[in-house]
């Protein structure tokens, strides 16, 4: 009986745990953004070379949430 209730509680650990290692990624993304908009109001000439950079920031910070589902996924099947 008990084993049932901590085995069903890991599961629900690990989608918790995504939930929050989302947060992250998700405000990341909006630094990034936020900073293009700002230097590009500030140099609108830097602004081909700021998006450029910009979406390279963007792909690794949506790597931390892939890897944070992939990891929800692995302990839950723990």
């Amino acid at each position: 009986m008990v084993s049932n209730i901590a085995l069903a509680l890991t599961g629900d650990i690990a989608v918790l745990g995504y939930g929050l290692a989302a947060i992250g990624p998700g405000v990341g993304v909006g630094l990034i953004f936020a900073a293009v908009i700002n230097g590009t109001a500030r140099q609108p000439e830097a602004q081909s070379k700021l998006q450029s950079i910009a979406w390279i920031g963007f792909g690794v910070t949506e790597v931390l949430a892939i890897i944070g589902i992939a990891l929800a996924f692995v302990f839950r099947g723990a």
